[in-house]
């Protein structure tokens, strides 16, 4: 089975558990924090994967980052999959929750990609009108590329709008390849 799809299941068994004891919420809060931790560390995520490491070192590690910082229930979790020989799932399991929560909460993410950075106005306003189009909450990330000479490219799942002089450039340029000019 692909670490994806196993990911996938312990996830939902998080999201199931979180939302049976009424703090979905609060357990995505925790997630959150989870995943920026082992994001940023290399030697976390080595630990986690080396099948060397005892199950008891891994755990010790686990409750030291995280005793205080997350939920009991999660913390809890974590054991369970470390105990089944899981550990090196951990992240991809608290990444895909993320995924299933935004999923659940129907929060879609978005990018837009501009010739310059976006002012915070804009972005506001981009995502607001985004939002009404596809009747979901939106978190919308900015990045910067210049080649596009100007405008934008925005992003939201598989669908793409190409609001960029590049992209009007390219349309040109196909459309003149057409005629054999």
């Amino acid at each position: 089975m692909s670490i994806f799809k196993v990911a996938s299941r312990y996830a939902k068994s998080l999201i199931d558990l979180a939302t049976e004891h009424h703090n979905l919420d609060d357990v995505k809060a925790d997630i959150d924090g989870v995943v920026s931790v082992i994001k940023s560390n290399t030697e976390l995520q080595a630990v986690l994967s080396n099948p060397i490491i005892k199950t008891d070192r891994k755990l010790a590690i686990l409750e030291a980052l995280f005793q205080q910082k997350v939920k009991p229930e999660i913390l809890a979790f974590f054991t369970i999959m470390v105990r089944k020989g899981r550990a090196e799932l951990i992240y991809a399991t608290a990444q895909e929750f993320v995924r299933e929560y935004n999923e659940v909460k129907g929060i879609v993410h978005a990018e837009v990609v501009s010739a310059a950075a976006l002012s915070e106005q804009n972005i506001q306003a981009l995502t607001a009108q985004i939002a009404k189009e596809i009747n979901a909450e939106v978190i919308l990330s900015n990045k910067v590329d210049p080649s596009l000479i100007g405008g934008f490219v925005v992003n939201v799942g598989d669908k793409q709008l190409d609001a960029s002089i590049l992209g009007k450039l390219n349309k040109l340029e196909r459309h003149f390849q057409t005629l054999g000019v």
